[in-house]
Parts: C-alpha cells; structure tokens; sequence
C-alpha cells in the first residue's frame, strides 16, 4: 500500500472513533460510514472487506451473535428470564449491592463456560427486569456485568474470542488456560465487586416497599408456556455443550448457534418474523463496519508497524518484555476490537516466543498476550464484543449507555485489574517460577 493511503486510513479511522466518543452521530451510522471511507480511499477492497479471514468482516462473530440473539428471542416468550429475576432478587434478599454481586459472579462463571458475549445476551434480559423490579438504575448493573464477563472469559479457551485465536496459534488446550489463567481471573472477580462496591455506592438505594412484594412472589408463576421453555432449555444445553466440545467437533461457535437456532424455531412455535425482530440488527451493523475500519488499518500495514515497534522494544528482555506486551495490549484493546489486534499479534508473538527460546506453548509472553488483550477490552465501550452488545440492548431498552459513561468506570477497572495482572505475571513467572 502507498504510504498516503496508510495515513488516509489513520485519519479515517482517528475521525469515526472521535465522533463515536462525541456522540453527536449515531456509532452505526459512524462505522458504516467509515468503512465506506476505507473503501473509497482504497484501504480495502471488497474481497478483503468481506472474504479476508485477517482482515475481513469476521463473519463468525457475526453469526454467533445472530444465532444467540435468536435464542434468546424464543426464551423471552416463555418467562423463563422473569423467572430468574425474581428467584434471584429472592436469593439476594432484594438488596442492591447483594444483588449485583450475584449478577456479577453468576456472569463470570458462565463467561468462562460459554463465551462473554453469549453470556451478555443471556443475563442482560435478567437484569433489566429485576432493576425495573426494584425500581434501580440499570446502567451500573448492565455495566458491572459486561467487564466481569470480559474478565470471566479470560480465564478458559472458549470463554473470550482472542484466546481461541491464541490457542490455535500456540497450541494451547483448555487445561493450559484453566491453569494459567483461572487463579488470577478468581482475584481480579473479587477486585472487581470491590471496585463495583464504591464506584456505584450511590445506585444501591433499598426500597423496603418494592422488596416485600417481590419477596412475596412466587417464580414458578412466571412460566407462561412450559412446552417451548423445555424445548428452548434443551436447544441452549446443546449449544453450549457445542461450544465446550469445539476442540473435538471442530464446529465453529457460530456454526452451532446457527443450527440451534434454526432448529429451535423449527420444532417451536415460535415465529420466525417475531424471533428476527428481536435480532440487535444495528449492533450487527455496528461491528461489519467496524471490522471493515480495522481491516483497512490491517491492509495499509498500519497495525502490522504498530506490532513490529513493540516488538522492536522488546528485544531479548523476557520480564521486560511480558510486562510491556501486557500493558501495550492493554492500551491497544481499548481502542481497537481485541480480535483484530490479537490476531495480528498472535504471529509476531510466536517469533518473540521462538526468539527467547520458548519454543512451548505455555511460555509466558502467550499469557501476558492473553490477559492484555481480554482485560483491556473492559477499558473503552467498543474494546471487545461484549461491550458493544450490551450498549446495544441498553439502548433498545430506552436505558442508554453513553460512550464516556461506559469508559470513565472502564478506565479504573482496567486500570486496577491489569495492575494485577502485570503482579501475577511478575510472580509467578519470574519470582517464583
């Protein structure tokens, strides 16, 4: 690529960014424009835009989201989410703070089974509903739940994208990220109520009015059709067993949601009109253009330079070089989709590993890759998919998140978790290991 259109595509993609932090133009309507510029500049072109694994739409993304979101469709007409919203506001004994850490722990757990944005999709309904219940804000809520998905997930190989594209790249197995991983994720869950405790103090207002009646419901009377709840349930165990058993079926997760989808609206009763209309369509819209954007900044070597000057900087300095690649892919996950960048540097890390000697999968600059890049993607509201789905489904929900409201909390638990996380690797690797 000429080298004015590598500046062509920073200035396109520095514009959309800023207006998507102002505001005053509408995200979707800023990315598409955006990869429309990327296009017309020559950034791109439609077969990498739409066909390029590396610097595409990643279509699998995409579909996983779309196949969910359908899911999802057909389990709101059947109560089940009033159901949990209720036994678990009953659980919490209808206290605020109590129940936003059930949320937030319940969140984590399933992140690390299932994938962060699945779990979104799946909790996000549940909490609307109990916030209008007790009559709190949802915005704190909806917010706490998104970065403990994103640190949930960091801690298996199914649980956040990056590390599925890490794996495949280092040779990874489940085991190895449980082991590695899952020790610093329970810390950095238990920092993240900690955090939660007092950056949203003043949303835990208790209604003793509201609480009594919901503690005088009974959940079971939530149910409002029985027959298409077994049939969803049964649908959803078998997706999620598809997701745990990628390493075996070799079925991509948007493949499996795809087919539990159609297969759910096939045996149900479901309408196929009504379930589509529940589909996040600007949110799918949202992230084609914002993978077009980045897969023009790919295309120009824009990125690929970005890599290589770390890599330059890191040389031979094994601690010096895990902690800076951790803080670097922090900053950049924040600002870019962590997918993107982590399969970019996915390669190079390979070499830096390969140089030092490591020539094992396990070796710490992989570690130090994966806890950058999931944990700063909680930084800013579009650093991962998770983000960006639920700001979606505040939106549609008339429960708005704005771009700073989102960031201003994300930059602290950011800010505090890979503080940690740069800890851990310090001790466990190099002081201990």
């Amino acid at each position: 690529m000429n080298d004015w259109q590598s500046w062509a595509a920073v200035v396109v993609f520095v514009g959309a960014y800023a207006l998507i932090i102002s505001e005053k133009i509408h995200r979707v309507a800023v990315a598409l424009g955006g990869a429309g510029l990327m296009l017309a500049i020559g950034a791109t072109d439609d077969k990498s835009a739409f066909y390029s694994e590396h610097s595409g739409i990643d279509w699998n993304v995409i579909f996983l989201l779309m196949g969910m979101m359908m899911i999802v469709g057909v389990l709101k007409k059947t109560g089940m989410f009033e159901y949990l919203a209720i036994w678990s506001v009953k659980r919490a004994r209808a206290k605020p703070f109590r129940v936003m850490a059930m949320l937030v722990v319940i969140t984590a757990v399933a992140s690390a089974l299932l994938d962060n944005v699945t779990t979104v999709l799946l909790i996000a309904p549940v909490t609307l509903l109990v916030c209008e219940r007790l009559a709190l804000p949802a915005v704190p809520f909806l917010i706490a739940e998104v970065m403990a998905s994103n640190i949930g997930g960091t801690s298996t190989l199914v649980g956040d994208p990056p590390n599925i594209i890490i794996a495949s790249r280092a040779g990874l197995t489940f085991n190895d990220f449980l082991v590695h991983l899952a020790p610093i994720v329970v810390v950095l869950v238990v920092a993240l109520l900690v955090l939660c405790r007092v950056m949203f103090r003043k949303s835990f207002v208790y209604d003793g009015d509201r609480a009594a009646e919901i503690m005088a419901l009974e959940e079971r009377e939530a149910i409002k059709d029985r027959t298409l709840l077994v049939q969803g349930l049964v649908v959803l165990a078998l997706v999620v067993a598809g997701f745990v058993l990628h390493p075996v079926l070799h079925y991509e997760p948007s493949v499996v949601a795809l087919l539990g989808a159609g297969v759910l609206i096939a045996i149900s009763t479901a309408e196929t009109r009504e379930v589509l209309q529940e589909v996040e369509w600007p949110t799918l819209a949202f992230f084609a253009g914002l993978f077009i954007m980045i897969g023009g900044l790919i295309e120009t070597g824009v990125i690929g330079e970005i890599s290589k000057a770390l890599a330059d900087a890191i040389g031979d300095n094994e601690l010096g070089g895990s902690l800076t690649l951790l803080g670097a892919s922090a900053v950049l996950s924040g600002i870019v989709d962590n997918i993107p960048y982590v399969a970019t540097m996915a390669p190079i890390t390979s070499d830096l590993v390969q140089h030092m000697g490591g020539g094992g999968g396990d070796h710490v600059m992989w570690w130090a890759l994966a806890l950058g890049a999931d944990l700063g993607g909680n930084a800013t509201a579009i650093g991962a998919s998770a983000n960006v789905v639920v700001l979606g489904i505040a939106e549609r929900n008339r429960q708005p998140i704005s771009f700073w409201q989102f960031t201003k909390y994300g930059l602290v638990v950011t800010g505090v978790t890979v503080t940690l996380a740069l800890a851990y690797v310090w001790l466990r690797y190099f002081v201990i290991g």
